[in-house]
């Protein structure tokens, strides 16, 4: 073998890593394709080759002088003395079998797309003293010292293994990832200098069982300066491993390990050849893929080091779909309030192939959490008397537990006290001896693990509550499993072969997961049309929707134990029809029922004809790319800390910098997975006060809805065209001056719908006739923060008035209300925020239990964004000047277009919404499908929502919605397709009406 000055000369540390590779049997090569990382002088190639007959080995090294040494030593071993070649057993040559070539770690291999099934690697892993050193341009003139100290030494590679000189290493298995098949096995040689443990490590976080082959101690390199070991040590709390000599056992951290060998001693450490393979290579593959584009920086937080089996099990393919997901789309796309269709979808095809109940996704709604899931019904159905299990009612407003009326109700008194909830034992003999006493409307209840195991307990139920015409929900979150071998379940052996009758309905809160304890998605089965619809509708009004990501893990867990099943092999279910009732089941009260009818909601639509939405509150542009890390990064941690959790400082910087204001120790910081949830505690708040709300002509209709769902006393404050439907001092005067107990709820800066703004001097004024008249203060920020025309407007500077107005009138507060969803650009991941600077005002709305905070992963994808907003990192703030000017020209596009078809467009600086009303189209007809049949209508303020529905597949909201005679709203923060298909829809409606 030849060797040259400037090339690693093989020594202890590579004889070593030889002894490594011959632990593994003499299969491990055997016809397989091989790269050797950092080939020297191709010693160790050669001798693969020479002794496993592998397919091709390709050895590698940066240096180019390695490279061409390696082919002079590979001729010298392929042929023989008289030049001919040396023919194996297979009449192969070592020429047949080995190349070399220049390259940096794996590069050649991903350039010419080769994959390998084994990757050995024997390289550097201390760094160099000289880091400047090692940003000299690689050539073949380079002097020998240089190109020596390639074998030496490794530079930054910008991992965090850097800080142990294993950054080589990391970078080497991270490409060695992309390129390695499916069961392919890497190998290398690990310095013992870091510990065993952060060697081992470096392995397992990146999804790769270990298994050490053989450890020895080598001395150290007498030419190799450890200096830069010593360096790290004087900068951190780690402490490397050397050993004097070689028969010390007790190890010595580099800056006594250098001082011993300045002072003459020999110093060693421990070397072994660790084997690794990767778990679920498919899914790895995937998630390293996604880091490679352009998501480097977040690679060290990345863990996949688990010692549970079921934990890898779960976690992996969940970052695996996310990775795909993140990559793949640029925005998160629509998803109806009652859950995702493809969720839902999952739910009910578990049901169908593991328990064959014949469930559709239109059976199932997803809520939140089980407690939101349970409040939600009992508002819906407003009964007169519940009888809830005392484990379900813990978290249900503390009027309902504390009522004692179980009597009657007038007809028509709906209130907070007209709920009376009674707690019974989780027992069936006396949860039905109770029903049969107290006769209630609605039965919440679970079951005993032994009564869920036979379908007798649940029957029981199902017939006395029928009975005496009451509602049941019953909960089965305890006995549900997420598993490929469920255990027996009585609920479900009933509803496999009988329908769920019309007045139960079945909950369930997921819960059990293996990685993450506090992680909840509900969701509730009703085989009854009506009740489907009623509790679609009224998640929406009370929650805005579920978390989407939440969505996504239970659903990548469902996924799991479907994707490998045989589609439709079992027949479907043959199920009896349902027994007749005896008496009439509690419906849904008038009021309530009327609401829900009359609310412009969320549109059911099927996949064979998507919509397009131009009537939901969310931005479909593109997700920016420190959304995207901070999404990701917020799972691939482990062992999260409450203060990387802790969202707390950077809200209050933010309405501090954005609004002017004022926290002190009295302020009250709480939050939500969105807006919606806070405002409707907000207006519970509000009826326990016996105060009135109070919303301007021209406010969010849902917002309108959810009051009025709640049964909230509401009041409207007129607002006039000439200023464009804005809240003025004489209007509100006016309208407080005959109002008790005022709440005003105010949207702003930027005002939802019409996407105007209020000035810093006219949300004072405002703010000063809410303090003359004693008023609570609901100041919504949700919308703001896209302003595409702020001419004029100055930021808001709160602090000075709130302080003023507050010292002098102690009865008035201003309770904010935020969210990050256009403030950060946060695409689909909802986070909503809540500040009350009135101790009275904290203790009542704490008395409403039940709210769905945010889980951690949430709120450290938050806190992520915050830090990088107060950073005022260019990369975000690039991105938040790119969508104000698209919105910017998306509104002049649809204002123009809209104009062009004869509406009347309201003018609009901010916001992600306009107005325009349909004035030439009204009292014309238009030919509407309905059905199987065409209809001609008239069109006016009542019907253009749907004549616009039906005959072009637009959603708008109309005036119903907006307040405001006349004006239609058209949102515009959609996907680009989607905004040029919204403009010819208009476009479309116009021709189509005479």
């Amino acid at each position: 073998m030849m060797v040259i000055p400037s090339i690693f000369i093989p020594e202890d540390w590579s004889f070593t890593f030889y002894e490594g590779l011959n632990r593994h049997p003499d299969s491990i090569f055997k016809d397989k394709t091989v790269a050797e990382l950092g080939c020297g002088n191709g010693w160790i190639s050669i001798a693969i080759a020479e002794k496993w007959s592998p397919l091709k080995v390709y050895g590698l090294d940066i240096n180019p002088r390695a490279v061409k040494i390696s082919w002079i030593n590979l001729y010298l071993n392929a042929l023989d003395e008289k030049g001919q070649p040396i023919y194996d057993g297979e009449n192969k040559t070592l020429l047949d079998r080995v190349e070399f070539h220049e390259s940096d770690l794996l590069s050649y291999c991903r350039d010419n797309q080769i994959e390998l099934e084994r990757i050995v690697g024997c390289i550097p892993q201390i760094l160099n003293p000289n880091p400047d050193a090692m940003s000299k341009m690689i050539t073949e003139n380079a002097s020998e010292e240089f190109l020596y100290s390639l074998s030496n030494y490794c530079a930054l590679q910008g991992f965090v293994e850097d800080q142990f000189g294993l950054g080589l290493i990391a970078r080497a298995v991270e490409e060695g990832i992309s390129v390695i098949k499916p069961l392919g096995i890497m190998i290398f040689n690990m310095g013992g200098r870091p510990g065993q443990a952060v060697c081992k490590r470096l392995f397992e976080r990146r999804g790769l069982r270990v298994n050490k082959l053989w450890q020895t101690k080598v001395l150290q390199a007498a030419d190799t300066d450890i200096s830069a070991l010593v360096e790290i040590e004087k900068n951190s709390p780690h402490r490397f491993e050397f050993f004097m000599g070689l028969v010390g056992d007790q190890p010595i951290c580099a800056r006594t390990a250098w001082a011993y060998a300045k002072a003459g001693g020999r110093i060693s450490h421990a070397l072994s050849v660790y084997s690794c393979q990767l778990r679920q290579p498919n899914q790895v593959k995937k998630i390293f893929e996604f880091l490679r584009n352009g998501f480097h920086d977040i690679s060290s937080s990345l863990d996949l080091s688990f010692e549970d089996d079921s934990v890898a099990d779960e976690k992996i393919p969940f970052l695996a779909y996310l990775a795909n997901v993140l990559k793949d789309i640029s925005f998160f796309p629509y998803e109806p309030p009652a859950g995702s269709r493809r969720f839902r979808s999952l739910i009910s095809g578990f049901m169908r192939t593991y328990h064959h109940v014949p469930l559709t996704a239109d059976n199932v709604v997803v809520f939140p959490s089980r407690t939101v899931a349970i409040e939600s019904a009992l508002r819906l159905l407003s009964p007169r008397l519940a009888i809830v299990d005392e484990q379900l009612s813990r978290h249900l407003p503390r009027q309902w537990l504390t009522s004692l009326n179980i009597e009657k109700t007038e007809i028509g008194k709906h209130s907070e006290e007209a709920i009376t909830v009674i707690e019974a034992p989780r027992q069936s003999d006396l949860m039905v001896e109770l029903i049969k006493r107290l006769k209630p409307e609605v039965v919440v209840t679970g079951m005993a693990q032994f009564e869920s195991v036979t379908s007798s307990s649940f029957e029981h139920l199902l017939d006395i509550t029928r009975e005496i015409g009451c509602r049941l929900f019953l909960d089965i979150s305890d006995h549900f499993e997420l598993s490929s071998l469920p255990s027996s379940n009585g609920v479900f052996k009933y509803l496999a072969g009988s329908p769920l009758p019309s007045h139960a309905a079945i909950v369930c809160g997921l819960l059990k997961n293996q990685v993450y304890t506090d992680l909840e998605v509900a969701f509730v089965i009703s085989e009854e049309e009506a009740i489907f619809k009623a509790l679609c509708k009224t998640v929406e009004l009370l929650q805005g929707n579920t978390s989407i990501i939440s969505q996504y893990y239970y659903g990548c867990l469902f996924h799991e134990l479907l994707a490998f099943q045989l589609a439709d092999r079992h027949p479907p279910s043959q199920r009896i029809g349902e027994k007749t009732r005896t008496s009439e089941v509690n419906g849904f009260i008038g009021s309530q029922k009327s609401i829900l009818d009359r609310a412009e909601l969320a549109v059911n639509e099927s996949d064979e004809s998507p919509l397009v939405h131009m009537d939901v509150d969310q931005s479909f542009l593109p997700i920016t790319r420190p959304v995207r890390a901070a999404i990701f990064e917020s799972f691939a941690r482990q062992n999260i800390t409450e203060s990387e959790t802790d969202v707390t400082s950077g809200i209050r910087q933010l309405i501090s910098s954005s609004y002017g204001y004022p926290c002190d120790s009295n302020t009250e910081f709480i939050y939500a997975d969105c807006t919606m949830a806070l405002f409707s505690k907000l207006v519970l708040c509000c009826i326990q006060e016996g105060g009135t709300l109070c919303f301007p002509i021209g406010s969010n209709g849902n917002l309108v809805s959810a009051a009025k769902f709640l049964n909230a006393k509401i009041a409207t404050i007129p607002t006039t065209p000439e200023v464009g439907y804005k809240l003025t001092e004489k209007t509100l005067t006016g309208s407080l001056e005959t109002i008790k107990k005022p709440w005003v709820y105010i949207s702003g800066p930027t005002i939802n719908p019409t996407g105007l703004l209020y000035t810093n001097e006219e949300i004072s004024k405002l703010l000063s006739v809410c303090a003359k008249f004693e008023a609570r203060v609901i100041l919504d920020t949700s919308f703001s923060g896209v302003e595409f025309n702020t001419t004029g407007f100055e930021d808001w500077k709160l602090g000075a008035t709130l302080d003023r107005l507050s010292s002098t009138n102690s009865a008035f507060s201003v309770s904010l209300l935020g969210g990050l969803f256009f403030k950060m650009l946060t695409g689909g991941i909802k986070f909503g925020f809540l500040l009350i600077n009135q101790p009275s005002l904290v203790e009542t709305f704490h008395s409403f239990a039940g709210l769905s905070k945010p889980h951690n992963t949430i709120k450290y994808t938050v806190k992520k964004l915050l830090d990088v907003g107060e950073e005022k990192r260019g990369d975000l703030l690039k991105a938040i000047s790119e969508q104000r000017e698209i919105l910017g020209n998306r509104y002049k596009q649809l204002k123009q277009t809209l104009q062009s078809c004869g509406w009347e467009v309201l003018e609009a600086q901010a916001g992600v919404s306009i107005l325009a009303k349909p004035s030439v189209y009204l009292g014309k007809t238009i030919k509407i499908n309905k059905g199987a049949s065409t209809q001609e209508v008239k069109l006016d303020d009542s019907n253009i929502r749907e004549a616009m529905l039906r005959s072009t597949g637009l959603c708008i909201n109309s005036a119903a919605w907006t307040g405001i005679p006349g004006y239609c709203r058209f949102t515009i923060a959609l996907e680009d397709g989607e905004f040029k298909r919204a403009l010819d829809c208009i476009s479309t409606f116009k021709s189509l009406v005479e």
